[in-house]
């Protein structure tokens, strides 16, 4: 009776060990930048494996994905409202292979530089913070390996600096991207919550040179010819009933990249800006990079079309 009590005991030992070990973890720590004169703060989310192969020494190195918060969150928003357990979902079914999920904190920078200058958050992003997580982590550090993702103010900033660096990012993917397609004029009119926000970075009244320098829009006509070329896998979706009518926004952009000959994912679909929509549609974003990453190259032209509407 005691000696089978006792491989009872070991037997739900090693299952609790293999379970833990099947599990990612998350790693939170501080960026002191001498761009922005401050502590960024960051989460990286690392795939099941990672530390025994670091302690083993194994020279697997792994893919990226950066993600973007939204306006109001944070670099732990992310693991905290359901993405974490949406991502080991996805990982033990086999959806996605295994990758590191990085969370900058962005506060409200719209990850950009500030029309005044004060606050150079592209510069850090690109100059110091990619620079920092790939000689700290474990992670190939070729253009194929590397993706950017986000959603509303993040979404916004994963397109901008996928457009405005196509040689840097294999892959990029927006959620209900802050894309306005109101003129500068009007956006910065604009009775909502956002008037102010968009005024403390592009400036009040609105810099129209800084806006259209940052504006997706511009950068994707801009460097059209590099994105094709490079095959810049390009997947994003918005909900129809979007508060702050980013909708429109996502519809423009998807008929300008039409017009461009770039190919692209791109879907509208039932819902508003809210968790609940961004949860409901992450997995597919991140099954999106997946297959990229999976594919050790980018995506075929030709094969990332607009999916048919779904109600």
């Amino acid at each position: 009776m005691r000696c089978g009590l006792r491989w009872l005991l070991l037997f739900l030992a090693l299952a609790l060990l293999g379970r833990a070990q099947a599990q990612g973890r998350i790693d939170c720590d501080a960026l002191l930048s001498h761009i922005l004169g401050e502590t960024v703060h960051y989460c990286v989310m690392l795939p099941p494996g990672y530390d025994a192969a670091i302690a083993g020494h194994s020279p697997r190195r792994y893919p990226v994905l950066y993600f973007l918060h939204g306006l109001g969150d944070n670099e732990q928003t992310l693991f905290k409202s359901g993405g974490w357990e949406l991502i080991e979902d996805l990982r033990q079914k086999g959806q996605i292979p295994d990758f590191l999920v990085v969370v900058p904190e962005g506060k409200g920078s719209f990850y950009i530089n500030s029309a005044d200058g004060r606050i150079r958050y592209s510069d850090f992003f690109i100059r110091e913070f990619i620079p920092h997580i790939e000689s700290r982590y474990s992670i190939r550090r070729e253009r194929s390996a590397r993706a950017i993702s986000g959603m509303s103010m993040g979404g916004y900033g994963a397109l901008r600096f996928a457009f405005a660096y196509p040689d840097l990012f294999s892959s990029v993917s927006a959620e209900s991207a802050a894309l306005i397609a109101d003129s500068p004029q009007t956006a910065g009119a604009m009775p909502t919550p956002l008037t102010g926000l968009l005024g403390a970075v592009f400036g009040n009244p609105i810099n129209l040179l800084h806006w259209h320098q940052n504006s997706p829009f511009v950068l994707a006509k801009k460097n059209r010819a590099r994105i094709r070329s490079l095959g810049l896998a390009i997947d994003f979706n918005c909900g129809r009933e979007d508060e702050f009518g980013f909708e429109k926004g996502a519809a423009e952009l998807h008929r300008q990249l039409q017009a461009e000959g770039i190919d692209h994912e791109y879907h509208l679909y039932p819902g508003n800006h809210d968790a609940g929509y961004f949860l409901a549609h992450l997995g597919e974003m991140f099954m999106f990079h997946g297959r990229v990453f999976a594919a050790g190259k980018v995506v075929p032209p030709g094969s990332a079309k607009q999916r048919p509407s779904t109600n």
